[in-house]
């Protein structure tokens, strides 16, 4: 039995921003707030994500521009569990941040006001389970449940297909194509929809149009500058460099 009067969970935040000063500015504003607990720092995008792997925060306090991968891909790439709430200078990326479904969004200099606000919409909303529950649960779907299956169009016929025998999704002319038994089917989900769904059971983005199942990876060859992905069904696929340390990591690679 909870104790009468028991404080509610503390949220766990991650501030990202390439600016020290706006970091040690964000931080000093969330322990004044308090009722939050800082998860980590980040000052780019490849650090986000491997902060939030380390840590699953329930809110990423997110600037949008930043070197490499800006905010707005930052979003695209995160869990469904992690909140979103951008911080910036710059008025006019609200609409494509909304889209991403944030919380909120709030332009520097920030109130204390507007991120205590922008705070407790996060505690309002109906929220999962927490990131690290979920990742632990969305491990025990992927090996005790059968994946999602995948419907694609051939002509006027919608087919079924499991995706575990699918080597490569990828963005072709507007559309996410793949080829199994050498046909070619054409799917109506996104990229980014698509990365999400299927991760649990071992598909991985590796590019802004590619995603590729880890299981059925042959090799990483270098090509010219780029990393050359080898698929078991004899497809390739290039790497980009934003995306080749996590596919290292999830291969088990070394990253250098």
């Amino acid at each position: 039995m909870s104790e009468v009067g028991a404080q509610p969970p503390k949220l766990s935040v991650l501030i990202v921003d390439d600016e020290a000063v706006a970091r040690r500015r964000l931080r000093r504003q969330l322990e004044r707030l308090g009722g939050v607990a800082i998860a980590g720092e980040a000052a780019d995008g490849e650090e986000v994500l491997a902060r939030i792997a380390e840590s699953a925060p329930e809110v990423v306090l997110l600037d949008v521009r930043m070197p490499g991968m800006d905010g707005l891909e930052v979003a695209e790439r995160l869990p469904p569990t992690c909140h979103v709430i951008f911080t910036t200078a710059h008025e006019e990326y609200a609409v494509k941040a909304f889209e991403k479904a944030a919380v909120d969004y709030l332009l520097k200099p920030i109130e204390s006001e507007r991120l205590e606000e922008a705070l407790e919409r996060v505690r309002r909303l109906e929220r999962p389970a927490g990131g690290a529950e979920l990742a632990r649960v969305l491990r025990q779907v992927a090996g005790h449940q059968e994946p999602p299956r995948v419907a694609a169009r051939r002509g006027d016929t919608t087919r079924l297909f499991d995706p575990r025998r699918i080597a490569r999704f990828h963005a072709e002319q507007g559309y996410t194509v793949f080829r199994l038994d050498g046909r070619r089917y054409l799917l109506d989900d996104s990229i980014v929809a698509l990365a999400t769904r299927l991760r649990p059971w071992g598909f991985l983005r590796i590019h802004r149009g590619e995603v590729i199942n880890l299981h059925q990876v042959k090799a990483l060859r270098r090509e010219d500058d780029a990393t050359v992905v080898e698929l078991a069904d004899g497809q390739s696929a290039t790497v980009s460099r934003r995306h080749l340390k996590a596919l290292k990591k999830a291969l088990g690679l070394r990253p250098g």
